[in-house]
C-alpha cells in the first residue's frame, strides 16, 4: 500500500471519528435518515425488473442500494426513468444518483461522478439456441447479419465498432432487442455479460451467449458531479465486498458456481483418455523437479471432469500421430494446444475455442540482424518449427522449404535457436509466453502477428463429449476460473 493510500486511510479514518459521522454498524458514515433519489429503467435484468407475477421491482440494485442505506442510514426513492436520458438527468442534478448498469467510460465521466467500478464484465454476443450460421464475432461480421441493440449504450458502441449501422437495429430497452432475436428479426444481441446471464437463464431453450469477450469494461453507480454521496456509498460498497455481503447478492441475481455447476451434464464416472503430447510449454509437461505431468491442459480439464464428474487418463504420445490416432478413436480426446482448421476439421470434431492466439516469431536476445518478420524474410535466415503443426504451415508460407528446420517437438527446435543452429522459431504467443518465460535472458518473441487462430480440445467425430466439455468450458469461461487458469500458466494479461 502506497503512503498516499495510506495517508486518504487515515484521513477517513479520522473523519469517522468526528460526532454524527458513525452509522448504526458501528464504521461507516451516517446518512441521517437522508432520502437519495435514484433513477432507474426498471427493464435492466438483472439489475432492475418489474416482477411480473406481483408487479413490484426488484433486482441487483434494489438489493445492493437497500443493502447499502441500511449501513448509511437512508432511505431509497427509486424513480423510473428512460435509459435514454437518464445520464443527463442525472448530470443536471433531476436524481441523486442512478443505478442501471451504467459502464464506467470517459465520456461519460466527463457530466457525471462515478463510484468505485463494483462489477467487472465483457459484453458479448447473444444467439439463438441452434445457431449454426456463425460460430464467433468474426464469422458473424464476415456475413450480412443483423444487431439488436438498445440505443445509447456502449453495447450500441460496440456494435458500431463490428459492422456498418445498417446492420444495427437500436431499441429503447434491451428486452425488445432480446425479444426481436427470439422472434427471428435480429441475428445476435450484444449485451453485457452480466445482463445476459439474467435473460438466458429465463430463456434458456431459446437464447445463449457465444464465449468470444468484445470489450472488457466495469460497472458503477452515477451522480451529479461534487456529489457528497460518492465516499459513504463507496465505503459502503467496499465494506460488503470484503464480507461477503455483495457476493450473496450476486449469487442470487448472476447465480452462483454452485448452481451453475448443478446444471451441467453428469458423465457418471466414466473414464475420458486424453492424447498429450507432454512436451508443449504450458499446456503439458514434464516438470523436472517433481517428474510430474503439469500444465493448463491438466488443470482445465482436471475442473472440467470434477464439474463433470469423470476420470481422466492422459496418455503421453507423439505430436505427429496425435490428431489421425484420435481420429481413429484410439483416444477420446486430445489436448495439446490444437489450433483449430478446416483441414483438420474433416477427420475430427473440435471443442468450442477457449483460446485466441497468433503466431509470432522467436528470436535470440539481442538479435539484431532483423527486426521484424519482413526483414527476416528478405534474409536468408533458417526457421525453425515443429513438424505438422500450423507453426510449420506459416513458417511455410512465409519463406522457401530449404529455409525451415523441422523438428520433432518444439522443445527441440527452441533449444536449436538457443545454441545458434537456426535463427529463429515460428510457435504461438501463448506457448512462446511458456518458453520465454524459462529463458528470459535468452530469447524473445517479436511483436509481429504473423496469423490469428484459435485452439480447441480435438474428439473423434460424433463423439458425445462434445456438448458437455463445452458447456463446462462455458461455465468455467462465465464465472472466471478459466481466467484464474489462464492467469496461473500464461500470466495474468492473457
Amino acid at each position: 500500500m502506497g503512503t498516499i493510500r495510506k495517508l486518504m486511510l487515515l484521513l477517513f479514518a479520522l473523519a469517522l471519528m468526528l460526532p454524527g459521522a458513525i452509522s448504526a454498524d458501528g464504521h461507516l458514515p451516517d446518512l441521517e435518515g437522508r432520502t437519495v433519489t435514484v433513477a432507474v429503467e426498471n427493464a435492466y435484468m438483472p439489475f432492475n425488473v418489474i416482477d411480473e407475477e406481483t408487479g413490484e421491482a426488484v433486482g441487483w440494485d434494489y438489493d445492493t442500494l437497500g443493502l447499502i442505506c441500511e449501513l448509511l442510514n437512508c432511505m431509497l426513492d427509486f424513480v423510473e426513468t428512460s435509459w435514454e436520458g437518464m445520464i443527463v438527468a442525472v448530470s443536471n442534478g433531476e436524481y441523486d444518483m442512478a443505478a442501471d448498469g451504467i459502464t464506467i467510460t470517459e465520456e461519460r465521466a466527463q457530466i457525471v461522478d462515478y463510484s468505485m467500478g463494483y462489477i467487472d464484465l465483457s459484453q458479448k454476443f447473444m444467439v439463438r439456441v441452434g445457431e449454426d450460421r456463425f460460430a464467433d464475432a468474426e464469422e458473424f461480421v464476415a456475413g450480412d447479419f443483423i444487431i439488436g441493440v438498445q440505443v445509447a449504450t456502449t453495447n450500441f458502441e460496440a456494435a458500431s465498432g463490428l459492422v456498418d449501422e445498417e446492420r444495427i437495429v437500436a431499441y429503447s430497452e434491451f428486452g425488445f432487442a432480446v425479444q426481436a432475436l427470439i422472434s427471428g428479426d435480429v441475428d445476435a444481441v450484444v449485451i453485457d455479460d452480466v445482463a445476459g446471464q439474467g435473460y438466458t437463464g429465463l430463456n434458456a431453450d431459446k437464447i445463449k451467449l457465444l464465449p468470444d469477450e468484445l470489450t472488457k469494461e466495469q460497472l458503477g453507480f452515477i451522480y451529479p458531479q461534487g456529489s457528497d454521496l460518492v465516499a459513504p456509498i463507496n465505503a459502503a460498497l467496499e465494506a460488503i465486498m470484503a464480507d461477503g455481503r455483495l457476493q450473496a447478492i450476486n449469487d442470487k441475481w448472476f447465480g452462483s458456481e454452485d448452481e451453475a455447476d448443478m446444471m451441467l451434464p453428469d458423465l457418471e464416472g466414466r473414464t475420458v483418455t486424453v492424447a498429450v503430447e507432454n512436451a508443449y510449454m504450458p499446456f503439458n509437461v514434464i516438470d523436472e523437479e517433481t517428474g510430474e505431468a503439469v500444465g493448463w491442459d491438466y488443470d482445465t480439464l482436471g475442473l472440467i471432469c470434477e464439474l463433470l464428474n469423470c476420470m481422466l487418463d492422459f496418455v503421453e504420445t507423439s505430436w505427429e500421430g496425435m490428431i489421425v490416432a484420435v481420429s481413429n478413436g484410439e483416444y477420446d480426446m486430445a489436448a495439446d494446444g490444437i489450433t483449430i482448421t478446416e483441414e483438420r476439421a474433416q477427420i475430427v470434431d473440435y471443442s468450442m475455442g477457449y483460446i485466441d492466439l497468433s503466431q509470432k516469431f522467436m528470436v535470440r536476445v539481442g538479435e539484431d540482424r532483423f527486426a521484424d518478420a519482413e526483414e527476416f524474410v528478405a534474409g536468408d535466415f533458417i526457421i525453425g518449427v515443429q513438424v505438422a503443426t500450423t507453426n510449420f504451415e506459416a513458417a511455410s508460407g512465409l519463406v522457401a522449404e530449404e529455409r525451415i528446420v523441422a523438428y520433432s517437438e518444439f522443445g527441440f527446435a527452441v533449444q536449436a535457436l538457443i545454441s545458434g543452429d537456426v535463427d529463429a522459431v515460428v510457435i504461438d504467443d501463448v506457448a512462446g509466453q511458456g518458453y520465454t518465460g524459462l529463458n528470459a535472458d535468452k530469447i524473445k518473441l517479436l511483436p509481429d502477428e504473423l496469423t490469428k487462430e484459435q485452439l480447441g480440445f480435438i474428439y473423434p467425430q460424433g463423439s458425445d463429449l462434445v456438448a458437455p466439455i463445452n458447456a463446462a468450458l462455458e461455465a468455467i469461461m462465465a464465472d472466471g476460473r478459466l481466467q484464474a487458469i489462464n492467469d496461473k500458466w500464461f500470466g495474468a494479461d492473457a
